[in-house]
């Protein structure tokens, strides 16, 4: 059965228009998708700060300095969206080993695949020989950084959850790779299309939205999140937003007093989303008013932003954005 999708201007045309909200992410992806989801979600970041030094060396999302001498040739990212950056940014054919999940763009699919993001095999790594490994920034991999690191292989991480991680980690990739005018070409390229979809939704209404990840407990999407951002450009509101984290534990009684207009989900959640007897206790659940999205178009903070920006704000203002 083809997936029904309601759009904001249909519901707001509808005499009986419900305000609702729900939904669950695809969970391991929206991993560094900050916004993203329990076991792999911006939750478990580590909240070291990103501070500045008196010296040129930055400094990663575990709070190490990050001097690297001479670029890399090869490279070892356990992250869907480092690894789509290097593809991005033309240092994709340094890679060597990525992780299960980084499987975009379609050459990333040529590199080994060294297992699992979180907690990965210190082992599988050091046997493919990097002069570079990246890794999310989790608290899950804190002891395999501290291994690499202390085996002499240089090692950073970052969080990537946010527009703003995005836009610094992109540069610094560049910078890190050798092509900082490439990486920060890259990252005006997304900006100026979010900017764009930004001033096309600037005065139309604003409905509000439940953008779920996890289904037991129910995980949503907080403020902390690139999907939060991506949804207020868009012309929309998370009910969620408030919450400083990228994700938080939620109750549907909260989730029922917010009474948002929509749950934005991807295509496959619908239905199992329908089929919870507790969630239809959210309007939106039963009166099908889901935002459906393309989950590998917008499950992570990196060069697909504005395309991701577009396709949600076509879902919630059809016509806006050209």
């Amino acid at each position: 059965m083809a997936t029904r999708i309601t759009t904001y201007s249909a519901l707001r045309a509808s005499s009986s228009m419900a305000r609702v909200p729900v939904f669950r992410l695809r969970s391991t992806v929206l991993i560094f998708a900050s916004a993203l989801s329990a076991a792999l979600s911006g939750c478990r970041a580590a909240d070291a700060p990103r501070v500045a030094t008196a010296a040129a060396d930055p400094v990663d999302d575990f709070g190490n300095r990050i001097a690297i001498t001479k670029p890399p040739a090869r490279i070892v990212s356990l992250n869907p969206t480092t690894t789509e950056i290097l593809f991005a940014i033309g240092a994709g054919g340094r890679l060597v080993g990525r992780s299960q999940y980084d499987t975009f763009p379609d050459s990333a699919k040529t590199v080994p695949s060294l297992g699992p993001a979180l907690r990965p095999s210190v082992e599988a790594i050091v046997a493919a020989k990097p002069d570079l490994v990246i890794l999310y920034a989790s608290e899950d991999n804190r002891p395999a950084f501290d291994r690499l690191r202390q085996a002499g292989i240089p090692t950073v991480g970052f969080k990537l959850d946010s527009i703003d991680h995005f836009r610094r980690d992109t540069r610094l990739l560049g910078r890190i790779t050798g092509d900082s005018a490439r990486a920060v070409a890259v990252v005006d390229s997304v900006s100026a299309t979010l900017e764009r979809v930004r001033r096309a939704t600037a005065n139309l209404p604003r409905p509000t939205v439940f953008i779920p990840t996890w289904e037991k407990p129910i995980i949503a999407i907080g403020g902390g999140s690139f999907l939060s951002e991506l949804v207020e450009i868009a012309g929309g509101t998370n009910i969620y937003a408030s919450i400083p984290t990228p994700s938080a534990t939620v109750t549907i009684e909260d989730i029922v007093a917010r009474n948002p207009d929509f749950v934005l989900a991807g295509r496959d959640r619908e239905r199992p989303i329908r089929a919870l007897a507790n969630w239809r206790a959210i309007p939106a659940v039963r009166d099908n008013h889901i935002l459906a999205f393309d989950f590998d178009l917008i499950s992570r903070p990196s060069v697909q932003l504005g395309a991701a920006a577009v396709a949600i704000a076509t879902l919630l203002h059809p016509g806006s954005v050209r």
